[in-house]
């Protein structure tokens, strides 16, 4: 099935071009440009640099314009889910690989006309998690890992001067750079965000440095209702609640981690690579801060969770071939070595291609070193239901450090939650 289907995409494709190539391309003969939509959430790292890349592309395409729009992050699903199934809205979108499941359930993507052994032999292996039902569904311009980033002026006032690569040195770190006034926090240790990044730390570090693996092979059954799993919610939350590294609730309101950091409140946290320039922007001059691989209980057991943003093509994007060949020639251009550099240098992921990913010299470097040097042992959570799966994991942390739940009757609750998510899917 999975093949006939590859080679109707393959006839389909050629017919269109023999279809072109007969009776011309009458954009090109009145020397209209090709207009196509790019749409992505906004996120201003992002935004400003797909602008430049746009004006770059169009430069190098003369009869290519690309118009690029851009929705609040909580409004985008909704925006994509109205717009593509009525046949308007972008031929080129950009989405969390984690929505791929339900994106291409919905009818929202079409798969890529590019051959997959060509992306197997020039992305890294994560990219896998694009792949689906035999095709690929979309590219990224940069993959990302987590790491820690650390305030080194606060970690050496605390009697520190490397940052910590084992659980206790962290806890030990966290706990000398908190401080409080009575029972109130001043400073934090260590910024709690179970619905950023945490959440992917306990699922896909903490369980399996515990020993464990969060789903099985097929990704259809949860496994974490374990002793691992056990152990890794324990270990996290008595962070807080036995070490006394922060609160989860000293920001209230829009404020986050990120922000304690980038205020100088905050002594360490957990972040993905793509904070790396909102982190480097907002600290400026404040204070001198680091990045370090996560900390392990054995150096030779890492884990990571590693995840991407990817862009795909829509049913808009097939429509004739001419906005066809545009939408792959702009897919291709900022999925380029070219895009990659650039996208690492102001947003901060990793570069997507072996090509780069491999490159020594970005392995060294202090701040992007300690994510791509991760590469090789993150997984990529194949969600099914992302923001489902995630607030199962969020609650799990939450009952725990907010209503007293013990770890294991919240590692339960949040096991069958999740797995009549993965059975709703599955068996439909």
């Amino acid at each position: 099935m999975v093949a006939c289907r590859t080679r109707s995409l393959v006839t389909v494709f050629l017919a269109l071009a023999l279809v072109w190539a007969l009776a011309g391309w009458a954009g090109a003969q009145s020397g209209e440009p090709i207009t196509i939509r790019y749409w992505q959430y906004y996120y201003e790292t992002k935004v400003k640099a797909i602008d430049q890349l746009i004006e770059q592309f169009e430069a190098e395409n003369p009869g290519i314009r690309v118009i690029h729009e851009t929705f609040p992050y909580e409004a985008y699903g909704a925006r994509v889910a109205a717009a593509v199934p009525a046949g308007q809205g972008p031929e080129v979108v950009n989405l969390f690989y984690g929505w791929l499941p339900a994106w291409v359930r919905a009818g929202y993507l079409e798969p890529l006309p590019i051959d997959a052994a060509e992306i197997e032999r020039e992305f890294v292996p994560m990219v896998r998690a694009a792949f689906m039902n035999g095709e690929y569904w979309g590219l990224p311009t940069g993959v990302r890992t987590l790491a820690l980033f650390y305030n080194k002026d606060l970690l050496n006032q605390a009697g520190f001067q490397e940052p910590p690569q084992t659980w206790d040195e962290f806890i030990a770190a966290g706990q000398a750079m908190a401080e409080r006034r009575g029972p109130f926090y001043t400073r934090l240790g260590f910024g709690f965000g179970p619905a950023g990044q945490d959440h992917h730390l306990i699922r896909e570090v903490l369980i399996r440095q515990f020993g464990g693996q969060p789903y099985d092979d097929e990704n259809r059954r949860v496994l974490y209702n374990s002793e691992a799993g056990v152990k890794a919610l324990e270990f996290y939350t008595d962070w807080q609640l036995k070490h006394g590294l922060g609160d989860v609730e000293f920001f209230p309101g829009r404020a986050d981690y990120r922000d304690g950091f980038i205020a100088g409140l905050i002594g360490m946290i957990i972040d993905g690579s793509f904070a790396i320039a909102t982190i480097r922007n907002g600290v400026g001059d404040q204070f001198a801060w680091g990045v370090t691989e996560l900390p392990v209980f054995d150096p030779n057991d890492r884990h990571n969770f590693g995840s991407f943003w990817m862009n795909g093509l829509t049913a808009r994007a097939f429509e004739d071939p001419a906005k066809l060949e545009a939408s792959l020639k702009f897919l291709r251009f900022i999925t380029s070595e070219e895009a990659m550099k650039l996208w690492l240098e102001q947003v901060g992921e990793l570069p997507a291609r072996l090509s780069l990913a491999d490159d020594p010299e970005l392995a060294e470097d202090p701040v992007y070193g300690p994510f791509i040097r991760s590469l090789p042992y993150s997984h990529a959570t194949f969600f099914v239901d992302e923001e489902g799966q995630r607030r199962v994991m969020v609650d799990a942390i939450n009952r725990v450090l907010l209503e007293g739940t013990d770890p294991a009757t919240s590692i339960r609750i949040a096991a069958e939650e999740e797995q009549r998510i993965l059975d709703q899917f599955w068996n439909r």
